[in-house]
């Protein structure tokens, strides 16, 4: 975030590189950094004869160069977006010598999501010493609850931890689907106000009953009814609550309380930093390890990876998600 920021303020500056080479795995960053040069470098009626909007599969590298070589029309820069850049790795190679003596009125953006640059590679050090490369990386999920918030924060808004559980549970780690979501959110609540499970299930369409925050919340605290009560309706809606993310979200919870059991610090920030969780959860986790011994976590390990190879279809013919569902279940309270 702090990279970004000094991005943005230069370009406000006039601090302004002749090459922008946006690259990595998450395509949010390269996305939003790329809409804010398409806004804000040029006026209005600069953009009509200096911004151009390129895409990786369409155009050569030949052809961008050419591009970036023209001279601006009454403006002191053009703008050029090459979109889906990526579509160009095999070649992207020959960007080098322009990279070497880039044309000083020409701001080159180049947007290479889903991968990235070697940085042996003459082409990284040349676009390095000319320009700026930006590379956008992957949020691990244990990170997403933080950036929510950030982003939340920075529009004036707060959310509750279970709210912001429950938004990494069903849409994972990818930004660009956490965004839109809280948009919508945001249209709807007004600023200031707190965003809670209610609104969640209101405006997204995700249970705040029914959940695998709530399923995990209830096999920790060993409540069997509570939690055949929500595989029950995991099973009625199959395609909201797919097997394969019920069983990896259980198994880590299992393999996080196995590390739990080889901590000698229990305390609240100790096991917190330790199994990178948010404070708030913490106590689940400390009731889950006195209703669950370091053996019958590794045993439940063991059958989750067992239901996670038969919910592919390996050794289990066409067994149905309803009954591995229960066959979980019957693994973990046994």
């Amino acid at each position: 975030m702090d990279e970004i920021k000094k991005i943005v303020n230069d370009v406000r500056a006039g601090n302004i590189k002749p090459i922008y080479f946006l690259m990595g795995e998450e395509p949010y960053y390269v996305d939003k950094i790329s809409q804010f040069m398409e806004k804000s470098i040029l006026s209005e009626e600069e953009k009509g004869f200096n911004q151009v909007v390129l895409y990786g599969k369409d155009v050569t590298i030949d052809e961008i160069v050419s591009s970036a070589k023209r001279y601006p029309m009454m403006a002191e820069r053009q703008v050029i977006i090459v979109k889906e850049a990526q579509n160009l790795s095999r070649v992207i190679d020959q960007l080098e010598s322009y990279a070497l003596n880039p044309q000083p009125t020409t701001v080159l953006v180049i947007c290479y999501k889903y991968k990235k640059l070697d940085k042996r590679k003459k082409v990284y050090k040349a676009i390095a010493k000319s320009g700026y490369i930006f590379e956008s990386k992957k949020l691990y999920e244990n990170q997403i609850g933080d950036w929510i918030r950030r982003v939340l924060a920075g529009k004036k808004y707060k959310i509750t931890p279970k709210a912001t559980q429950m938004l990494v549970e069903f849409l994972g780690t990818d930004l660009g689907k956490i965004n839109n979501e809280l948009e919508k959110l945001q249209l709807v609540i007004p600023k200031e106000e707190e965003i809670t499970p209610k609104h969640i299930e209101e405006n997204i369409g995700i249970s705040k009953d029914y959940n695998n925050f709530e399923l995990r919340k209830a096999i920790g605290e060993r409540d069997v009814v509570k939690a055949t009560r929500i595989v029950t309706y995991f099973s009625q809606n199959p395609k909201d609550n797919p097997l394969i993310v019920t069983v990896s979200l259980l198994y880590n919870f299992y393999s996080q309380l196995l590390q739990y059991h080889g901590l000698k610090d229990h305390s609240k920030g100790s096991v917190a930093s330790a199994l990178k969780v948010n404070p708030y959860f913490v106590g689940e986790y400390q009731t889950a390890a006195r209703n669950y011994n370091m053996k019958q976590c590794s045993h439940i390990v063991a059958h989750l990876r067992d239901i996670d190879v038969k919910s592919k279809g390996v050794g289990a013919g066409s067994i149905s998600q309803a009954d591995l569902l229960k066959e979980l279940l019957v693994a973990i309270f046994g």
